[in-house]
């Protein structure tokens, strides 16, 4: 099935990724490439003419009704070809749509885990060795409620009549969860079968390829000129910095740490010892608190933070190329932009914006227009970023760094603009306070429901969660008080800003919080722990702290991690000795519906 093809065959890739905007479009290009198939994205309008020669076509989820004026749409040709096309989730919509189906307008959505049951499934080739129950992931509102002519109804949810369909005859199957990512968890076979099985691909692909080809592109894109970094200390920008090292030599590469006062306790220390060990000599530090904390001191609304952090960089940045004499066209600014900053930055032309990246704000972009930016990772997740690293001898201390934002605290430090109480509810207690998800491709500003329950860490409080988000409207998230020094019913926001106190407050639970993990061992089972300060408390306790300790593979897809009860007590004990604390909650939200950073 799955034969070796020599290199020299690779002329056009086999399938071709048609982009309707979904947030995981890349990803699906991404995994037909870990199958060893090459892959690409193109518009999803591309004429079906210059499709020509593709072996599959894949058409990716989205974040319009197929009912929208103007939502995306494919060639209707591509479905007399006879070449084999998967829909995956609005591509569902988006076929039964086109060939005569019924799409019906969804009120409130599904996200996160469910159960697909087959309905004939192991019979199509699409689920080939695949059991009869296995887990899936949802992320949508409309859903398929008439099949098109010719289609069987080959997989079923308990709230998803349609959540598989095919025309084999016709070489045509489409599903409403996502295969690519990896919370589904025969995703991988149900790609493979597709690629092998169905469109006949065979293996063109080495990942092993990377390191070279991405050295080759740094020498191309920076030419003669020298390559200036603003490192951070987190895996992605190190790798990027050793990549041009490697590529570019010491002499062409330089780095400067800029400490924002948005950072961990103990981080300016450790980014100096990493960079000394990589170059020594290649990087300095330059403190700038009271740049970025001062225009920060008055902003509540979590994307104004964010473009004003990408705007101080970029100010900053101008000022020191100015101060170095970078500015004669000899040097160019490198970043260790990852592919998810882009994506969720709305990277491609259909996709929605989640949240702005520091590193896609308007003078970014600027630059990157004028061709004076090299971003070697802008390709690649997450864990294909430390495999890189890895391929390059970074020590997996470092490799092995929960993933940390750019903009710092910043974001993990909520503020609010007014005075709100706790509001109770039928399902529990709405937190007056809003938080980013993703639902539905789109970005969702909303809401969050606290359960008044302990231990936090029930399995089926993460169920409970997704229920619960998906049948009320206004809520994306939900938490369970793990402690508390009042009632919730007490509690209320308060009005607050991103204060020096607020920020060593912040700064304090964190430090607690990964010493404790690092202590038991419990950072080595989660791929990120968030530790988030909402303005909600009661009397002199104004402030709460949330823990987010979550699972993931590349930061698209996440579900909430468990804590053992007795760590948990232990961790809630120290958080709630700090002064102003009033609770500790736990997020027991998956992504999506809620993205892994508050904000």
């Amino acid at each position: 099935m799955q034969n070796e093809a020599p290199a020299a065959q690779i002329k056009v890739p086999q399938v071709t990724v048609l982009d309707a905007g979904g947030q995981y479009c890349h990803l699906i290009a991404r995994k037909i490439r870990d199958l060893g198939v090459f892959a690409e994205v193109r518009p999803s309008e591309t004429a079906a003419s210059d499709l020509a020669g593709r072996k599959g076509l894949i058409i990716s989820g989205g974040p319009n009704s197929v009912y929208d004026t103007g939502s995306p749409t494919v060639d209707p040709a591509i479905f007399r070809t006879n070449q084999p096309v998967l829909g995956i989730c609005y591509g569902q919509q988006l076929m039964a749509h086109l060939l005569g189906g019924v799409v019906q307008k969804g009120d409130n959505g599904e996200y996160g885990p469910a159960t697909l049951e087959l309905n004939g499934g192991p019979d199509t080739p699409l689920f080939a060795g695949i059991r009869d129950h296995q887990q899936i992931w949802m992320n949508h509102r409309d859903l398929v409620v008439e099949l098109p002519p010719g289609f069987s109804n080959i997989g079923a949810t308990g709230t998803c009549a349609v959540a598989a369909m095919a025309a084999p005859s016709r070489r045509l199957y489409s599903v409403q969860f996502h295969p690519e990512v990896v919370h589904t968890t025969e995703g991988k076979r149900i790609l493979a079968n597709f690629v092998f099985d169905i469109c006949g691909c065979v293996k063109d692909w080495d990942p092993r390829h990377r390191v070279p080809l991405v050295e080759d592109q740094i020498r191309r894109t920076a030419g003669n000129r020298n390559v200036f970094f603003f490192v951070s200390g987190g895996v992605d920008s190190t790798v990027a910095f050793t990549l041009c090292l490697r590529a570019l030599g010491a002499e062409r590469v330089r780095g400067i740490y800029v400490d924002t006062g948005l950072m961990r306790e103990g981080e300016t220390e450790f980014v100096n010892r990493l960079f000394d060990a990589l170059g020594a000599g290649t990087v300095t530090i330059e403190s700038a608190a009271d740049q970025f904390l001062t225009p920060l001191r008055a902003v509540c609304d979590p994307e104004q933070k964010r473009r004003i952090i990408g705007e101080e960089f970029v100010r900053l940045q101008e000022r020191i190329i100015e101060s170095r004499h970078l500015m004669d066209g000899h040097w160019i600014l490198g970043q260790g932009t990852i592919y998810p900053d882009t994506i969720e930055s709305g990277g491609t032309e259909k996709a929605a914006i989640i949240k702005t990246h520091h590193n896609r704000v308007a003078g970014i972009q600027q630059l990157i227009a004028a061709q004076r930016i090299i971003e070697p990772l802008s390709d690649f997740y997450k864990d294909e970023v430390r495999e890189i690293g890895r391929e390059l001898g970074i020590a997996e201390d470092v490799l092995e760094r929960h993933p940390f934002p750019g903009p710092g605290l910043a974001i993990r430090c909520l503020c609010a603009e007014h005075d709100e109480p706790v509001r109770s509810t039928p399902d529990g207690f709405l937190i007056p306070v809003r938080s980013v998800g993703v639902q539905g491709d789109e970005r969702s500003y909303k809401a969050v429901l606290a359960l008044d329950r302990f231990p936090a860490i029930e399995a089926r409080l993460e169920d409970e969660a997704t229920a619960l988000v998906n049948r009320t409207r206004g809520v994306n998230r939900v938490v369970a008080r793990v402690a508390g020094h009042a009632p919730l019913a007490g509690m209320r926001s308060s009005s607050s800003v991103l204060s020096v106190e607020r920020l060593n407050r912040l700064r304090r639970a964190d430090s607690i919080v990964r010493r404790i993990s690092h202590e038991s061992g419990f950072d080595k089972t989660v791929w990120q722990f968030p530790v988030v300060l909402i303005p909600v408390g009661a009397g002199e306790r104004p402030d709460s702290v949330v823990l987010r300790p979550v699972h993931s593979v590349d930061g698209m897809t996440a579900q909430s991690v468990g804590m053992g009860e007795q760590l948990l007590r232990r961790m809630a004990a120290e958080l709630m000795q700090l002064d102003c604390v009033c609770a500790v909650f736990y997020d027991v939200t998956h992504k999506p519906p809620g993205t892994i950073e508050w904000e």
